[in-house]
């Protein structure tokens, strides 16, 4: 009786020691895997780094020297703005629309229709132009700017211009992160131009809003101060969307499904940057510059 009741407890210790180890395994394994995304995405981070330094490094030094290939530069403020000019008046007309009937309804109904312009100012100004300028450059101009150096690099391209002494991000980076900082301020402009016309048209025509009321508390509460720091957004978001794009673009490798992946990679993370970035900038303007009447 002894022999066969311990057989069964040695076959259980076992199973139990097999599991331990199995589990034992399985835990390494995704702590491994885990401290190497984790070290992977902090490499990430210091390439990029690297990358925006020597963008901007190269930007003062070829402008005081007066190296800059400004015809490089103005094609390339052509090609972008081709892009995302008639998306971005697209994407206004239906952000003043949205604010305007949505807030429009509201203040109907508690009798407030002298503010509908605040909610243009507060709505389109402060966030809505800057949000829909960084989402087309993540979208349109990423998108073209990873394409171009991904195709140069599985072409080897890149590295036949290294090997010419030619540095790429000189050559190529540059200009076109000029040219993104120059259409960041106008898509911005021309966003709020016409989701505030948009919010108007809507306002005086549905809600009966008298014009001279609408443009008179826009005025009211849209401040220079939230003008500025829309256009800083948009400037800012050009910065981001400009580094990831040229960095996986540069790193595109494995044929055309390596430049798919680098273009689909740069317009993720640049969506994913400009909410995180337009978050902190906005709580940075919301405890310097708390919203006041003009």
């Amino acid at each position: 009786m002894s022999a066969t009741t311990l057989q069964p407890d040695g076959l259980r210790s076992s199973r139990s020691r097999s599991r331990a180890q199995a589990l034992a395994a399985g835990f390494g394994k995704f702590l491994s895997g885990f401290v190497g995304r984790v070290s992977a995405s902090i490499d990430t981070i210091g390439r990029s780094a690297g990358l925006a330094g020597e963008m901007v490094r190269f930007t003062v030094t070829d402008s005081l020297s007066l190296r800059l290939a400004g015809s490089e530069v103005i094609d390339q403020i052509w090609k972008l703005f081709k892009v995302t000019a008639l998306p971005a008046l697209l994407m206004a007309v239906p952000i003043g629309a949205e604010v305007s009937v949505q807030v429009g309804g509201v203040m109907d109904q508690v009798g407030a229709n002298s503010l509908a312009g605040a909610a243009s100012g507060l709505g389109v100004v402060s966030q809505g132009a800057p949000m829909a300028a960084g989402l087309l450059m993540s979208g349109a101009a990423a998108s073209a700017i990873a394409s171009d150096l991904g195709s140069r690099s599985i072409r080897e391209e890149i590295e036949a211009m290294r090997v010419m002494g030619v540095n790429p991000v000189q050559r190529l980076i540059v200009p076109r992160f000029l040219a993104m900082l120059a259409i960041a301020p106008a898509l911005c402009v021309m966003i709020i131009a016409s989701g505030v016309g948009a919010g108007l048209a809507i306002s005086a025509n549905v809600n009966d809003v008298v014009p001279a009321s609408f443009w008179q508390s826009f005025g009211a509460f849209a401040t220079p101060v939230d003008l500025g720091f829309s256009v800083f957004k948009a400037v800012l978001f050009a910065f981001i969307v400009v580094v990831i794009a040229s960095l996986r673009g540069l790193e595109a490798k494995g044929g055309p499904k390596g430049v798919a992946n680098a273009v689909n990679a740069s317009v993720v993370l640049s969506v994913f940057c400009i909410f995180m970035s337009n978050l902190a900038v906005s709580q940075v303007q919301t405890m310097f510059f708390p919203a006041r009447l003009a």
